[in-house]
């Protein structure tokens, strides 16, 4: 285990160093207040931000005020009101479990031909095969005719940007102008084949369902590298014990570690008075205890703690049942092979802490070599 925390850490110091070291400075406080911004670590009273606190959806700083700045039309995370219930219950309808699996076949052609050089010995490299099984996926659900490989990609260069646009602490010359062209570059890649009778208003409600398919190009890379360092596969082959190997994964994984939220009015989050106006970090990785439980599918977390990475009440993100099917297929898919990592490189101007490449070989087949 140490050596697969020892890895998967990487992920944060390499790619976002100074935020990292001030959450980890600061996760032993439930909740601590810092200027105007209250930090919350806390499972509870992250749970009691998303479910009780008002939220200012299109607040500077916040995913909603990054998409409705960069974004020429309605989007997800930043409707209100009527508008956005209906958004996400159309989006959860389509990510219910009939639909997943009416998308099940199209990643599993992805995986079975991506993971075929596995049994002869040849090394794979996961983010490319995460990449593809996620714009395969997203390309299936909005019925899109676009190159599912160019999609995924401009969804990651959009996300990275918009990211960079909204984190805490200076910005780089140039940074909201480049997130702006990062997006309008994916709307365009996507309205031309917005499905028909689709309203504009949906095809960039889709553009922001597209910008998802950052967590699973974070995800599964990184369970596979816990796998493989923690040697879990036997486990990951148990199709008993698989389910809650997933869920583990994803709870230490925490795909979107923080999210940066505004609240809307006045409310009480432990004992710390929060404002209006008053800006929101809640650190999902440490209300998931992932920094201090590694993932144990004998004894797994309960899933009110474990599907925090997913957000709660009713800003759950709708498509934790897609992540889930996705990494179980995933993991059921290598297991027989039993692979090692061979080299890993940490991806540093993504959106979401990953790797850039993340090697595999065959057991028996493997010689570790990571770089940086």
């Amino acid at each position: 285990m140490s050596r697969a925390q020892r890895r998967d850490r990487r992920v944060y110091t390499r790619s976002h160093p100074l935020l990292f070291a001030l959450l980890a400075a600061a996760r032993h406080r439930e909740v601590l207040r810092i200027g105007g911004t209250v930090l919350v670590n806390g499972t509870e009273p992250y749970r009691r931000a998303l479910t009780r606190v008002p939220l200012d959806r299109t607040a500077a700083g916040t995913t909603g005020g990054a998409a409705r700045r960069l974004s020429t039309g309605d989007a997800l995370f930043d409707q209100e009101g009527a508008g956005h219930r209906d958004t996400r219950r159309e989006l959860t309808e389509d990510l219910a479990a009939a639909g997943v699996e009416r998308l099940r076949p199209v990643w599993r052609d992805s995986l079975a031909r991506r993971l075929a050089p596995l049994g002869t010995g040849r090394t794979v490299d996961l983010v490319p095969l995460a990449r593809e099984l996620a714009g395969v996926t997203v390309s299936a659900l909005l019925g899109t005719t676009a190159d599912p490989e160019t999609l995924a990609r401009a969804a990651a260069l959009a996300a990275a940007a918009a990211v960079r646009d909204h984190l805490p602490g200076p910005r780089p010359p140039g940074t909201r102008r480049a997130a702006a062209e990062a997006t309008a570059r994916l709307e365009t890649l996507l309205r031309p084949h917005a499905g028909p009778g689709r309203a504009e208003g949906t095809a960039l409600r889709a553009v922001l369902a597209v910008a998802a398919v950052n967590t699973t190009v974070a995800a599964l890379p990184r369970a596979v590298a816990w796998c493989a360092d923690a040697r879990l596969w036997d486990q990951a082959a148990d199709d008993r014990l698989r389910p809650a190997l997933v869920e583990e994964l994803l709870r230490v994984l925490a795909p979107s570690p923080l999210l940066p939220r505004a609240a809307a009015a006045p409310a009480d989050l432990d004992g710390c008075p929060v404002r209006a106006g008053d800006r929101l970090l809640l650190v999902a990785r440490h209300a998931a205890r992932a920094h201090s439980a590694p993932p144990d599918a004998h004894h797994p977390a309960p899933p009110s703690v474990a599907r925090l990475v997913f957000g709660a009440g009713p800003h759950t993100c709708p498509g934790a049942r897609l992540a889930r099917a996705q990494l179980d297929d995933t993991l059921a898919a290598l297991a027989p092979h039993r692979p090692a990592v061979l080299r890993a490189r940490v991806d540093r101007s993504a959106a979401l802490p990953g790797w850039r490449s993340l090697t595999v070989r065959a057991a028996g087949d493997a010689r570790p070599q990571d770089r940086r």
